[in-house]
């Protein structure tokens, strides 16, 4: 069937199979643990669907991130724009006729896009989504430990041939929340007080990564910090004020958020949400800090990579575009010691994204010298590795719903951490009339994990079969994939970071 009669099937929405594709064919459809179906939607039902479209320029775009992040590169801080971006990346006017076209005649409404343009969110009824998408087939499903409720295809979808070259893929199908890696944990058993503390607080993380009262922001400077609230976790002020009474005493601090983007739900507060904000505002204290609030449940982020769109649930830790934060644990509980792999630390290698080539030299050594490596047909040895740096992951004190929780543990509690003190790094830089410091990962490699803590012991866990037993990748000396290349020693690291 030819172009012509492809077109005609588009626009009047009669789709024959012979003019149809599946942008997805590797998107997975089972159903997660935990969710559990509630029957067909009605099919007068809202739902907002997303249409990632093509992006143009990409080959160029990945060029420009990679001369503005290297070092030794004359654009090295020569940023782009949002705007710069946009005018680079945007889809062409034919893809935006076409899409736009399609979609009106499928009769979406409240159509919103970005500033990019390359992703269109629209509201359809049940019906029209089906119409629109052939196969797809939307039902309730609840699950997840706060009993969310989604609407979810559990059948693959196809679009119009004619729009192949047009639209990477729909978001708000398939994806089901992700569960948080946050655990709480029982509280260790130990004997004697003297020179103990009681789980990890502010105070602790600042004793332990050697931060002084001085080391916060000046409130005088253009810096600022933000974090991300997604799938209805919202964080409460009076969780956040609550928390800097209680641990906040010995550093100055704001006891409340700059700005929150978009909608700031009013139930009770995530404990994740609230973590992020607690310890991102604790650890880069005194620092202007954005909260950007999704309500909706798909709790996805978005990068463009390799000429397309990659889409998976939150945001992607072996993206080589993501600075990826394992997580540790104080080797003997309850003093402030010396750091050892947090069993529940991520890492390893990706099957989406291949190696990126700033970090060819560190996994290439680790690779050959590690004495403890899972059989090769475990992992993808040519692909994106992960974490690059870590923080401590276990044991936190949360502040939620006007609550003091202990032993809260995840690498969601070390991500904050370390990000909180790029941000008093980007202080000092901006107050030296430098830039920030933007993508991380080409410089931290090339500077083989100065200012950090190496840490050289433990293995985090794995599938428990009869050939690994339970243990994954074990850390060693230098990069590895359980810390990255350690732990922030922060006047080390701000030595290494602030030049040039």
């Amino acid at each position: 069937m030819g172009l012509q009669a492809c077109l005609l099937g588009l626009f009047a929405l009669i789709l024959s199979g012979k003019c149809s594709y599946s942008p997805e064919p590797d998107q997975r459809r089972t159903l997660p643990p935990g969710w559990v179906s509630l029957g067909r939607a009605d099919p007068e039902e809202e739902l907002s669907l997303t249409f990632a479209l093509r992006q143009q320029n990409l080959e160029r775009l990945s060029e420009l991130v990679q001369a503005v992040s290297d070092p030794n590169s004359p654009q090295y801080g020569k940023y782009l724009t949002l705007e710069n971006v946009a005018d680079l990346v945007r889809p062409s006017p034919l893809t935006l006729h076409t899409v736009q076209k399609w979609l009106l005649a499928a009769g979406a409404q409240k159509c919103h896009s970005v500033i990019t343009q390359d992703f269109l969110t629209c509201w359809l009824s049940i019906r029209q989504a089906e119409l629109l998408l052939p196969g797809a087939e939307f039902h309730h499903y609840v699950g997840g430990p706060t009993e969310t409720h989604v609407v979810r295809s559990p059948r693959p979808y196809q679009l119009p041939q004619a729009l192949a070259p047009h639209v990477d893929f729909v978001g708000g199908l398939h994806r089901f929340p992700p569960t948080s890696s946050l655990r709480q944990r029982p509280e260790p058993q130990v004997t004697g007080t003297v020179g103990l503390h009681l789980g990890v607080t502010p105070s602790v993380i600042r004793k332990r990564y050697n931060l002084t009262s001085q080391d916060v922001g000046s409130g005088t400077s253009n810096n600022s910090q933000a974090c991300a609230q997604f799938l209805e976790q919202y964080f409460h002020d009076s969780d956040l004020a609550q928390f800097m009474r209680l641990f906040g005493g010995n550093f100055a601090h704001q006891a409340s958020v700059t700005r929150v983007v978009g909608q700031q739900g009013r139930g009770r507060a995530g404990i994740e949400a609230s973590l992020d904000v607690q310890y991102l505002m604790s650890a880069g204290a005194n620092i202007s800090t954005w909260v950007y609030s999704s309500p909706g449940d798909s709790g996805a982020g978005c990068w463009s990579v390799s000429g397309r769109h990659q889409f998976r649930p939150t945001f992607p830790a072996s993206s080589p575009y993501v600075t990826t934060v394992g997580g540790t644990s104080f080797q003997e509980p309850f003093l402030i010691t010396n750091e050892i792999v947090d069993y529940i630390s991520g890492g390893g290698f990706s099957n989406v994204f291949p190696r990126p080539s700033y970090q060819e030299e560190a996994v290439a050594k680790f690779l050959s010298s590690s004495p403890h490596l899972p059989p090769s047909s475990y992992f993808n040895a040519s692909g994106r590795a992960y974490p690059d740096v870590a923080a401590l992951s276990d044991g936190y004190w949360v502040v939620s719903n006007r609550v003091p929780i202990p032993w809260v543990s995840g690498t969601s509690a070390s991500t904050p951490v370390f990000g909180g003190l790029l941000s008093l790094i980007n202080e000092h830089r901006i107050l030296s009339g430098r830039p920030p410091l933007g993508f991380l990962n080409p410089r931290l490699y090339q500077q083989h994990g100065a200012g950090l803590f190496d840490v050289t012991h433990g293995c985090h866990a794995s599938c428990l079969d009869e050939e690994v037993e339970g243990q994954g990748f074990c850390s060693g000396p230098g990069w590895d994939p359980v810390t990255g290349w350690g732990t922030p020693n922060f006047p080390a690291l701000l030595k290494t970071l602030l030049n040039p």
